[in-house]
């Protein structure tokens, strides 16, 4: 019971780190920012929830989009034709938390983007090729505070965290494409950097534990994006007149809610838990604050969330395998003004993973 006591104080260790880039996974692009992989393991040296001290965390995270959903409907024909859009993305994230007591932490983090995209249309359509982008991406800073006084709180605990999201990624990252000539221009936008607005994070994470060994979790994160547009050109507007209004890039919000249970076998100096969930992650249609206008891929990814958890001592190693169980491209706002206008149902598309692979180690310094 002890050691799931002092819990609570680790969840904030992890709240920032590995990623996701969070995330939907794919061209719905929720970019590597970190808060999207809240942690639910524990680290054997829980004493952070009492004393000052420090924590680095550093961990990675790989994906490759190539299923393109309208909807719900797989539009399977694109791998037939040779036609998808192929993402590979990885991210480097780390960061740095410092726990004040047994209430209030804060937390600093920076990823580090790796980006490829591979496409016929967006090089004119006959051959294949591909663009990059990599780079630092948007660092977040956020604090968190536990309602309840862990010393005196042991069936469970609610924290609640406000931050920021600063655009420190380059958010008009180019390369070459190949139409009539090579030009170089901003890459796509699932695959840029940044999104070049200061985001405000709100989120709440909470665990109860059922017995010394078993306890549920549950995660719920929201990043609004005041800026309505970012001034990155994306050159939609080449490929249709019906997408003038996409010719510059949306600086969207972002959300993510999480539910699922730990199972904790506990050793003399170590412990393996073993975790299971639902995660929901994806991009709204219309943000919370401010104009929703530009070019945006909105969606949601519903996945199942394996995880495990090894910690030593001052050390926990940690990894988690979401695996999509459902993918839905919503309609954006250019989409549902085109129905309107045209009296038919309108609605884009997005490549998207079936999983996505995140690790990582933390350190009490």
């Amino acid at each position: 019971m002890k050691f799931f006591t002092k819990l609570l104080a680790v969840i904030a260790v992890y709240i920032l780190f590995n990623n996701s880039n969070v995330n939907a996974q794919g061209c719905v692009a929720i970019r590597g920012n970190g808060s999207f992989q809240t942690m639910d393991h524990p680290m054997l040296d829980t004493t952070i929830a009492s004393d000052k001290s420090w924590y680095l965390t550093a961990s990675y995270r790989y994906f490759k989009s190539f299923r393109h959903f309208s909807g719900t409907a797989e539009q399977k024909q694109r791998q037939v034709l040779g036609n998808e859009v192929i993402n590979h993305q990885s991210t480097i994230d780390l960061g740095i938390t410092r726990n004040f007591d047994q209430f209030w932490s804060a937390t600093v983090g920076l990823p580090y983007l790796i980006n490829t995209r591979s496409s016929l249309y967006e090089h004119g359509g006959k051959e294949r090729h591909s663009s990059y982008s990599h780079g630092i991406g948007d660092m977040r800073i956020v604090v968190n505070r536990w309602l309840f006084d862990s010393h005196k709180t042991h069936k469970g605990n609610i924290q609640v965290g406000l931050g920021m999201k600063l655009p420190t990624g380059n958010f008009n990252a180019q390369s070459t494409f190949y139409n009539v000539t090579p030009a170089v221009r901003p890459v796509d936008q699932s695959i840029q950097l940044g999104d070049g607005g200061t985001g405000i994070i709100a989120e709440v994470n909470g665990f109860l534990n059922f017995t010394s060994k078993f306890s549920g979790y549950t995660n719920l994160y929201y990043m609004a994006n005041p800026r309505n547009v970012n001034g990155t050109r994306t050159y939609r507007e080449t490929l249709r007149a019906t997408l003038a209004n996409e010719a510059n890039s949306s600086v969207p919000d972002q959300f993510l809610a999480r539910l699922g249970a730990n199972y904790t076998f506990q050793g003399h100096n170590s412990a393996l838990t073993v975790s299971g969930g639902m995660r929901l992650e994806g991009i709204p249609v219309y943000d919370l604050i401010g104009k929703s206008d530009g070019f945006r891929r909105p969606g949601y990814v519903l996945s199942a969330e394996p995880s495990l958890s090894y910690s030593l001592r001052k050390i926990n190693f940690f990894a988690n395998v979401p695996i999509a169980v459902k993918r839905d491209r919503t309609q954006s706002k250019t989409d549902k003004e085109n129905s309107i206008a045209t009296g038919t149902r309108v609605i884009g598309d997005a490549a998207f993973a079936d999983y996505s692979i995140n690790f990582g180690v933390s350190f009490k310094l």
